[in-house]
């Protein structure tokens, strides 16, 4: 009985994947139909990535904030003031940025349209940043405390949710024969650019395109990145350590995973793509503040002790 093709395969490490869901839940053989409708609402795999990623950072947050004897309500609080403000964050980002394609719609209707696609990472980080400096301020416990608390949790929930790039066929990159290089079928890839045209590849007749899996080498580096994270906390020299080691760290992997991307938003009419820009400007101004906190604190101040539980 022939078999059919895989929707997606790392033909380079002999692993192949046969109907994988794509978009929503749901079992059709065009990967199109929804499972799961609730009224007018649809259960988007993205979307499902989201949330698990999401409850899997605050329950690694929840961990630390228990075992450094912080307040857990306060940083309850602050789950329920980011997730909306961060979505508010990516939402913004990527309309003011990609504001072509938004232009002449009604600007309330366009944002809350989020099914339709559009969210940027940098927006999402910039509203959790803005929730903790509200919820610090509220419960009085020092911002880069709080965030120094939060950075690892902010990667944990950027690695899981990045595999709602990989239902969704976006976010890939270049074409590339390494080790790691994916195939996916160009009928159910979400972009196509004509460099990506040019170089399709026919498994048993099927075309596919066989790129760089730009959101696995991202979440794999984030990943990395949280652990490394985690293991250095307690030997941070100053409060707000962590998170601009995050910024920093973010974004160095950042920069070098778009530059392999196909569908990266250009900064204006430069020519130059915005999030390596966005990047750049991370990594160097973290980099800065991060030498600035070790002289500091190595000749006045050392790491703050306030914020623990009350």
């Amino acid at each position: 009985m022939p078999t059919s093709p895989p929707d997606i395969s790392f033909p380079n490490l002999g692993i192949n994947l046969n109907r994988v869901p794509m978009y929503l839940i749901g079992n059709d053989p065009d990967f199109s139909v929804i499972y799961f409708s609730w009224f007018p609402m649809n259960i988007y795999l993205y979307a499902v990535s989201i949330v698990i990623g999401i409850t899997a950072a605050y329950l690694i947050g929840i961990w630390h904030v228990k075992n450094s004897g912080q307040s857990v309500s306060a940083y309850t609080d602050l789950l329920l003031l980011g997730v909306p403000l961060a979505i508010v964050g990516l939402r913004i980002y990527y309309m003011v940025f990609n504001w072509d394609m938004f232009r002449g719609r009604n600007v309330l209707s366009a944002f809350f349209d989020i099914r339709d696609g559009g969210l940027a990472i940098f927006g999402g980080i910039i509203g959790a940043a803005i929730a903790a400096a509200i919820m610090g301020r509220k419960k009085n416990i020092p911002f880069a405390l709080m965030a120094d608390t939060g950075a690892p949790s902010m990667l944990l929930g950027q690695v899981i949710g990045r595999f709602g790039n990989f239902f969704n066929r976006e976010a890939f990159g270049s074409p590339s024969d390494g080790v790691f290089a994916m195939q996916i079928r160009v009928d159910q890839a979400r972009y196509t650019t004509p460099e990506l045209l040019e170089n399709v590849v026919y498994v048993s007749g099927v075309p596919y395109f066989q790129v760089h899996p730009t959101f696995i080498y991202e979440a794999a580096f984030n990943f990395v990145l949280m652990i490394a994270l985690i293991l250095y906390r307690p030997r941070k020299t100053f409060d707000g350590e962590i998170v601009l080691m995050y910024f920093m760290g973010y974004g160095i992997i950042r920069f070098f995973v778009e530059s392999l991307r196909t569908d990266q938003m250009i900064f204006m009419n430069t020519g130059l793509p915005l999030n390596q820009i966005t990047s750049v400007l991370f990594a160097v101004v973290s980099g800065g503040l991060i030498i600035a906190g070790h002289l500091r604190a190595r000749n006045i101040i050392p790491a703050s002790t306030q914020g623990r539980k009350r």
